[in-house]
């Protein structure tokens, strides 16, 4: 019998079923139906998100990067809800079918340990019946917030928090991305290392965020801003950190806010496109979440969390600015070069506007090149050089220590160096360090 052709069994009457009997087989066959056409199973309820896996993005689609905080201040017995609170972005970006990436940072390098990348969304191209296009496009905003929740429970390898370098590995996946680029950042925004270091900050004053932003946007290879130009960010649960960690007032959280959206300008982003989601954030206990739903990205929940240094929000008693030389000086000069005195300027109205000011140290240190008695004598002048420009701008003479300290003794200690070349060690060791002492 050739491929296609059917046989006809013979024709027999056979007994005409009760109504209840046809009733129920309607019924199921209806129930089949309903399934195929939702694609997703009731008892597997990521069935219906399979289909990302493999689905190949438009050809303008867009990109979100979703980085999650997995530092040891957002954790505890109740814990800000990411998943829920991320939940209208969702929404909004898979409607315009993008691409998306999760993973979860810590650490001073801001490694990221990615969930997954460039999965995409592309609902429309996702089946031909609109029923299931419909179906697939809400499966994945509920996938997506599940994935963000099971991130949460990823445990960094290191301890402290690098906001900026993780947003600095985040980009690196918008290469050859068409459509709009968008980073969600889920954090309390607690940077404990960089630039950002918010250990000692006071979480009050503009002038204090205009300090931050100027050391951070120190030109040369000592620069820690990433370059966020076309790039929308958005901050999500700044201030909000996890059950038996210091907390935020409204106020702070309102400084947060502004202080990483000066960053993101800072580094390039467009003012309308650096935002701090003002959404309430609620909290959840550890154990509900853990109830993802099955199938979500695995965790390493069971590993033991490093331990983090302690954001004290305004109670820490002296605050560290690091700038490196080659943005202040020529080289072997001790002449401050005129495109340095902007972010001295806003470290001078920092110190001159904190409150119980004790007094200003400037450390000055060289890379170990140059002769004993010139290492000495030129990093004492570069101290000096920079304090006068302090005093300049209005810090009282009497506060401000100026002292050479000759070769560097290394890196500040909340710096990753094991990837740094030789070279940039040598910028490293090359430095002034700024500190504001309050009484």
């Amino acid at each position: 019998m050739s491929a296609g052709q059917q046989t006809r069994a013979p024709h027999r009457r056979t007994p005409r079923a009760p109504a209840t009997v046809r009733a129920v087989g309607v019924l199921a066959a209806v129930s089949t139906l309903v399934g195929l056409l939702t694609g997703c199973e009731a008892d597997e309820p990521r069935a219906g998100c399979a289909w990302m896996e493999t689905q190949a993005p438009a050809v303008e689609a867009g990109s979100t990067v979703i980085l999650v905080d997995g530092s040891a201040s957002v954790r505890g017995t109740k814990r800000p809800d990411y998943g829920q609170a991320v939940k209208a972005v969702l929404q909004e970006r898979v409607e315009a079918g993008d691409t998306f990436s999760l993973g979860t940072f810590g650490g001073a390098s801001g490694d990221i340990n990615w969930a997954y990348r460039k999965r995409s969304a592309n609902w429309k191209a996702s089946a031909k019946n609109p029923a299931n296009q419909g179906g697939h496009r809400d499966a994945a905003v509920g996938c997506l917030a599940d994935d963000v929740t099971a991130a949460q429970r990823a445990v960094p390898a290191d301890g402290g928090t690098d906001i900026l370098a993780a947003l600095a590995a985040g980009i690196g996946l918008f290469d050859k991305v068409k459509g709009p680029r968008r980073l969600l950042v889920l954090s309390d925004g607690l940077s404990t290392t960089g630039c950002a270091d918010l250990r000692a900050a006071q979480f009050g004053s503009e002038q204090e965020i205009k300090a931050i932003a100027s050391v951070c946007a120190a030109k040369g290879a000592y620069s820690e801003l990433p370059d966020l130009h076309g790039i929308g960010v958005t901050f999500v649960a700044l201030g909000h950190s996890a059950g038996g960690q210091p907390s935020a007032n409204r106020a702070q959280r309102t400084w947060l806010g502004r202080l990483w959206t000066t960053l993101c300008v800072r580094g390039g982003g467009a003012a309308a496109s650096c935002t701090s989601s003002d959404t309430p954030v609620d909290t959840a206990s550890s154990a509900t979440l853990g109830q993802t739903r099955a199938g979500a990205p695995p965790s390493a929940s069971t590993a033991s969390v490093p331990a983090d240094p302690l954001v004290s929000y305004g109670n820490g008693h002296s605050r560290t600015y690091p700038l490196p030389g080659a943005a202040l000086f020529d080289t072997l000069s001790a002449r401050v070069r005129p495109s340095a005195v902007p972010a001295l300027t806003d470290i001078a109205d920092r110190a001159r506007t904190t409150p119980g000011l004790d007094r200003v140290e400037v450390e000055g240190y060289v890379d170990p090149r140059g002769g004993s008695d010139n290492n000495q004598s030129l990093s004492q002048s570069r101290a000096d050089a920079v304090g006068e420009v302090l005093v300049e701008h209005g810090v009282p003479q009497s506060r401000v220590k100026a002292y050479g300290r000759g070769v560097s003794p290394g890196c500040p200690q909340d710096v990753a160096t094991d990837s740094m070349s030789r070279g940039q060690r040598l910028q490293c060791d090359r430095r002034v360090d700024i500190r504001i002492i309050r009484k």
